[in-house]
């Protein structure tokens, strides 16, 4: 079971404005590998986005920021932005990497 959870909303404004991205993780760490992890990903698609495939390489490697891009690369490998929204890939990347950090 994950041990440590945050929760990071990527907005426009400061007060009353939704998620352009934003990032549900929890990590289970222990002796520098990650025992457990799940992760989810809201305003990028039209439900929330379980992010599995981040989640299989988390498991049972090092915590480390290469590893965490190494996550956030392979989930968001076959994305597809629209045209007004492909900045929203590299800030859910650059997003997932920060949170998983801060967890570390």
């Amino acid at each position: 079971m994950a041990t440590h959870s945050h929760y990071r909303k990527v907005r426009d404004r400061a007060s009353y404005a939704f998620a352009l991205v934003s990032v549900a993780a929890m990590l289970g760490v222990e002796d520098g590998t990650v025992l457990d992890a799940r992760v989810a990903f809201g305003g990028l698609a039209h439900k929330p986005w379980r992010a599995t495939r981040a989640e299989d390489v988390l498991r049972s490697a090092s915590a480390t920021e290469e590893t965490f891009r190494r996550a956030a690369d392979t989930e968001l490998a076959g994305s597809r932005s629209l045209r007004h929204n492909a900045f929203k890939v590299p800030m859910a990347r650059n997003t997932l990497v920060a949170v998983l950090r801060d967890l570390v």
